[in-house]
C-alpha cells in the first residue's frame, strides 16, 4: 500500500510542501458549501459524496475553484463516502469501492489540469498541490451529529472502529492520493483506531488527524487533547494533527495548546463560526467570520504555530483566496 521506494518519496511530501510554501501551506475550503452554491441538492446522509453518484463534473469544478484561489492541498469528496453508506443506497460493494476511487481520481485530474495551466502563467506563485483523501469519522457516517459529541455508545469499541475504516482506507490509498486526511475525529478511541490502522495496513503516504471541538478546550467527548495527542505522537505515519470544523474563535488557543502537546505539524481549517444542528440538519444563526476576518486571523494562527491553514463548512474560494493572499504575500517579502 504505497510502500517501498515510492512510499519513501511520498512520506516527505507534506513536509516538502510546507517548506515550499514558506512554512505555512494553504488547505482548501468548504466543499459541500460550494457544491450547494452551484445548485447541488445534498441534504442527504451521503452529503457531498452524493455528487460522486449524481454530478462528478461539479466536484472537479469545485476542486479547480479552490486551486485557482491558491489551495496547496485539496481534500477529496470522500468525507461521508463510506462503503456501508453507498450499499444502503443499493450499490454493490464493487460500485461503492469504485466511487471512492473516483473521488481521488477527480481530485488528481483537477490538480493536473490546473498545474498544467498554472505553469504557463508568467510569474505565478502557485505550488503543485497535494491531494488529501478524506476519511470522515464514524460519527460522520452515522449522520446523527455524533462527530460533535464523540458518544458512539458502549457497543462501539476499538476493533469495530478499525473494521469500519479499514476497507475504505485500503481503497483510498490504492487510488493514489498524496496523503490521508482523517477529519472531525471526536474522541481518543477513534484517534487510536486511526493510528493502529495506519500501522496494521503499513500505509506509507503521510496523514493528518484532525479533531473537532465544541468547547474550544477539549475533544467533543470531553477528553483532553493532551490525552488524544499522546496516542498520535507515537506514530511516525501521522505527519500533522489539528482541528477542523470548529468555530474559528477557538483556533488560536487550540494551536497554542497543541504546540505544548506535540512536535507534529499543526493543521487548522475551521468553519465560518456558524453552528450546525446535527439533529435538525441545518445551520443556526450565529456570529461568524467573514473572509476579511479569516485574512486577519491567518497571520495570528501562523505565528502561533500552524503549518497548514484552510477552511471547512460555510467557507468558500473567497475565504481561501484571503488566506492565500496573506501567506503568499509574506512569503514574497
Amino acid at each position: 500500500m504505497g510502500r517501498e521506494r515510492e512510499g519513501n518519496v511520498k512520506e516527505d511530501a507534506l513536509q516538502d510542501l510546507i517548506m515550499k510554501a514558506g512554512g505555512c501551506a494553504v488547505v482548501d475550503g468548504g466543499f459541500a458549501t460550494q457544491l450547494e452554491r452551484h445548485g447541488a441538492a445534498i441534504n442527504d446522509p451521503l452529503w457531498s459524496a452524493l455528487c460522486l453518484i449524481k454530478n462528478p463534473d461539479l466536484i472537479k469544478r469545485v476542486h479547480l475553484e479552490y486551486l485557482e484561489a491558491g489551495a496547496d492541498v485539496i481534500v477529496t469528496s470522500s468525507y461521508q463516502a463510506t462503503l456501508p453508506g453507498f450499499q444502503s443506497r443499493g450499490l454493490s460493494m464493487e460500485e461503492a469501492e469504485s466511487l471512492l476511487t473516483t473521488s481521488v481520481r477527480i481530485a488528481v485530474e483537477a490538480r493536473e489540469k490546473f498545474w498544467t495551466s498554472a505553469k504557463r502563467r508568467s510569474g505565478h506563485n502557485y505550488n503543485r498541490a497535494l491531494v488529501a483523501a478524506s476519511i470522515g469519522s464514524y460519527g460522520a457516517y452515522l449522520a446523527d451529529g455524533s462527530e460533535y459529541s464523540g458518544k458512539y455508545g458502549p457497543e462501539v469499541n476499538l476493533e469495530k472502529l478499525k473494521d469500519f475504516h479499514r476497507r475504505r482506507l485500503q481503497v483510498l490509498v490504492e487510488a493514489g492520493p498524496d496523503l490521508l486526511a482523517f477529519e472531525t475525529i471526536p474522541n481518543k478511541l477513534e484517534a487510536q483506531a486511526c493510528v493502529e490502522l495506519l500501522d496494521e495496513e503499513n500505509v506509507s503516504i503521510p496523514s493528518w488527524i484532525c479533531f473537532s471541538s465544541v468547547d474550544g478546550e477539549n475533544a467533543p467527548s470531553g477528553e483532553s487533547f493532551e490525552d488524544c495527542l499522546n496516542v498520535i505522537n507515537k506514530s511516525s505515519q501521522v505527519s500533522a494533527v489539528g482541528i477542523n470544523c470548529a468555530p474559528p474563535h477557538f483556533v488560536l488557543s487550540l494551536i497554542q495548546r497543541f504546540k505544548l502537546c506535540t512536535d507534529k505539524a499543526i493543521v487548522v481549517y475551521p468553519n465560518s463560526g456558524e453552528i450546525w444542528d446535527g439533529i435538525a440538519k441545518r445551520w443556526l444563526p450565529s456570529k461568524c467570520f467573514d473572509d476579511d476576518k479569516f485574512e486577519l486571523f491567518t497571520t495570528r494562527w501562523r505565528d502561533a504555530g500552524a503549518s497548514l491553514i484552510g477552511g471547512c463548512c460555510r467557507t468558500s474560494p473567497g475565504t481561501i483566496r484571503a488566506i492565500s493572499k496573506v501567506l503568499k504575500k509574506e512569503r514574497s517579502l
